[in-house]
């Protein structure tokens, strides 16, 4: 894959786990636009900020003042990643979570419409499969819950915005394509995720939560390989118009082996213990990626064993400077 160089991007949410990793894989070679509220600057902990090809706009999607900021230089690559995530900040705050992520990326599509881009990358989500899903095809099925549960509010946020990108690709001749990444980790990663929980309980001692009876399966992809594959939807031609997976089946385990595992690499003397379900959750997660395969001629190169080092001496090195992380 060549290298992205002289373009002008702008990157949603591009202070948050994927967007940050995305800023410092391009900004030395481009420059960069990102725009993002700052709930979760990652950025911050990683690189500094004062980049010479780097330009922050500090605000919400759903702010048309922030959004016109951000499109002041029009952008020939806009990668949106900008939404609210987490499962207990979807339960809690539905409504919100269906306005930034429906209604954020509907107000950035309509301002794109008019310009001459050269690609549009929406980050999409593998939560669109819903509870149950083995060998995920982008060409099968999607499923969510009931309307009724604020848990599938995310995932039909994401699957509504698919639609409206794939839309404005048909109807306007956006260059869209719409990427699903499942269960990413790695550094830099502030907000949930069971691999950073587990790390971070550990590494403090703390006990390790499961809910339910740990037999949940999900397949576990490294950040490193997201932002391979993100990089390669810009540059391939194929991709447009496509929704296609990213994550890693190799890397595909019980969540009661993840979290022995994590005891184990850690060194730790935290206790593993099950607690009873949340409502509605994800049993099974694996992807199929054979049309990210063959679009994109990228394949995950980083095994489970060799991201969990990496990603637990960086939450070791960060916890010793100091930095708190919640749960």
């Amino acid at each position: 894959m060549k290298r992205i160089e002289g373009k002008r991007i702008l990157i949603t949410g591009g202070l948050g786990f994927i967007g940050s990793h995305l800023v410092k894989r391009l900004v030395d070679a481009n420059r960069v636009v990102v725009l993002d509220n700052a709930r979760r600057d990652s950025l911050r902990l990683t690189e500094p900020v004062t980049h010479a090809n780097l330009r922050l706009v500090e605000g919400d999607i759903l702010d048309d003042r922030a959004l016109d900021a951000a499109l002041t230089e029009p952008p020939e690559i806009v990668i949106h990643l900008a939404a609210m995530a987490g499962v207990s900040t979807y339960v809690s705050q539905p409504l919100r979570t269906m306005e930034v992520n429906l209604l954020g990326t509907a107000r950035l599509l309509a301002r794109l419409a008019a310009m001459p881009l050269e690609r549009v990358v929406n980050v999409s989500s593998s939560e669109v499969y819903g509870p149950h899903a083995y060998h995920a095809r982008e060409d099968g099925m999607t499923s969510l819950g009931p309307a009724t549960s604020p848990r599938w509010s995310y995932a039909a946020s994401k699957l509504a915005a698919e639609h409206l990108a794939l839309a404005y690709h048909r109807g306007e001749d956006l260059p869209v394509v719409s990427l699903r990444p499942f269960n990413v980790y790695g550094p830099g990663q502030l907000g949930e995720g069971a691999i950073r929980n587990f790390i971070v309980r550990a590494l403090l001692e703390r006990d390790l939560v499961i809910y339910g009876d740990g037999s949940q399966i999900r397949s576990w992809c490294y950040i490193d390989d997201v932002v391979d594959g993100v990089l390669a939807s810009i540059q391939r031609d194929e991709a447009l118009g496509m929704v296609l997976n990213l994550g890693n089946p190799r890397s595909t385990l019980t969540i009661l082996d993840l979290a022995e595992r994590v005891v184990a690499m850690t060194r730790s003397s935290s206790l593993v213990k099950l607690v009873p379900p949340r409502d509605q959750e994800i049993e099974l997660r694996v992807p199929d990626i054979s049309h990210a395969r063959r679009l994109l001629g990228i394949n995950p190169r980083v095994h489970l064993t060799s991201g969990l080092e990496r990603t637990i001496s960086w939450y070791r090195e960060m916890i010793g400077r100091g930095v708190k992380f919640d749960g």
